[in-house]
């Protein structure tokens, strides 16, 4: 059997994705900065898509710029505000996203802004008193704290750490790659000015993104080159990546009540099954809550083995795709950010499974079926 539940880190093309890409992949060639009718044509499906964008997360096309992807969509959003404003100081998190951590460490190391660390509880859920006190303390700061954890799926109030920023004056960008197509943004009655989205996060094409953008924040371009994205992004337009984005966003919003329930019903699953065939097993983060974290996220802390290594190698070679990792250990280079932020045991081995509409059950109960099996064996060489 071969089952893939590394959803958080891809998902599978939809194939009414690829039918809606096709025609700009195969037909409609033009560039859509081409004044003739062949790029006209191309113009008008992306700026169809952005409408379409714009329109299911309760935002203005204006504010809707296309990106390669998540990546680019955080540095892009987070370097220029600093530049543009003249941000001195930022706020962020230990487990975010190292599109933003590693971003936010360079322009540190770069003399441009103080960092300053949001406290998490042992959950991994931001502290509300101390980012109020980081907020008292530094005048107009930028804020960039995400919508949901792609390890350990905790999920953040939005809402609540958007109304602080506004107190505060502060600018407030959240990482939502692993939230829009899953959940329901309004951004017309939110406190934020830009979040991030990356299309095949959620059934849609890899290398295609975009950025919403507040239409009170006139930030400068972060890529130069072009007048393309109204002059926020230079460089042609991956053009059927954008149309098969907004066609993704478009299925996830149709069915997004139906594919919810049934993927954290494969999640329950997961985790009955999973406390009865292991002892001694557990849940990184607040991963095993449906209140607080991603219905399509379960990280799971395994019994201290010195045969954890080997875990993951051990799935692979039974059919069964996921990823992990441990804390990274004082000193050390590798393991997981994440879990270290959290202060988890650098002993115990942890494993994400992510899972989609595409699962079924009986992959869960097979998953769950050779992880019992590797524990049992391990138990039986001691």
């Amino acid at each position: 059997m071969n089952v893939y539940l590394d959803n958080a880190a891809t998902t599978p093309l939809d194939q009414e994705v690829f039918e809606a890409m096709k025609p700009f992949l195969l037909e409609h060639y033009g560039n859509p900065s081409s004044i003739h009718s062949h790029g006209r044509k191309v113009r008008s499906a992306i700026e169809y898509a952005r409408k379409q964008v714009a329109e299911l997360l309760n935002a203005s096309t204006g504010e809707i710029f296309f990106t390669s992807g998540g990546t680019e969509a955080d540095n892009a959003i987070i370097c220029s505000n600093i530049d543009t404003y003249g941000l001195k100081h930022a706020i962020t998190s230990r487990i975010e996203h190292h599109a933003v951590l590693h971003t936010m460490e360079n322009l540190e190391k770069q003399g441009k802004i103080k960092l300053s660390y949001v406290e998490l509880d042992e959950k991994g859920h931001v502290v509300f008193e101390h980012l109020e006190e980081l907020l008292k303390n530094n005048s107009r700061s930028l804020v960039s704290l995400m919508h949901a954890n792609n390890e350990i799926g905790n999920i953040n109030d939005l809402s609540a750490i958007g109304d602080l920023c506004e107190k505060y004056d502060t600018v407030f960008h959240s990482d939502t790659v692993q939230t829009v197509g899953h959940y329901r943004h309004d951004l017309k009655n939110l406190n934020v000015h830009c979040i991030t989205g990356a299309a095949h996060k959620f059934h849609g094409p890899k290398g295609a993104g975009f950025m919403y953008i507040k239409k009170d924040s006139k930030i400068s371009p972060y890529i130069h080159g072009g007048a393309q994205e109204r002059n926020m992004r230079g460089g042609t337009e991956n053009v059927y990546g954008i149309i098969g984005l907004a066609k993704a966003l478009e299925i996830c919003y149709r069915d997004m009540e139906e594919h919810h329930n049934y993927i954290q019903g494969l999640k329950n699953r997961m985790i009955e099954k999973l406390k009865r065939s292991i002892e001694g097993i557990s849940f990184n983060g607040d991963s095993a809550n449906p209140e607080r974290s991603l219905y399509t996220v379960l990280n799971v802390c395994l019994p201290e083995s010195p045969d954890n290594d080997m875990l993951l190698f051990t799935l692979d070679i039974n059919g069964i795709s996921a990823s992990g990792g441990s804390a990274c250990s004082s000193g050390a280079s590798t393991g997981s950010h994440v879990l270290a932020g959290i202060k988890a045991d650098p002993n115990r081995g942890a494993v994400r499974f992510s899972f989609s509409k595409y699962n079924r059950p009986e992959e869960i109960d097979y998953t769950v079926e050779k992880l019992a099996e590797f524990y049992k064996q391990v138990e039986a060489e001691r």
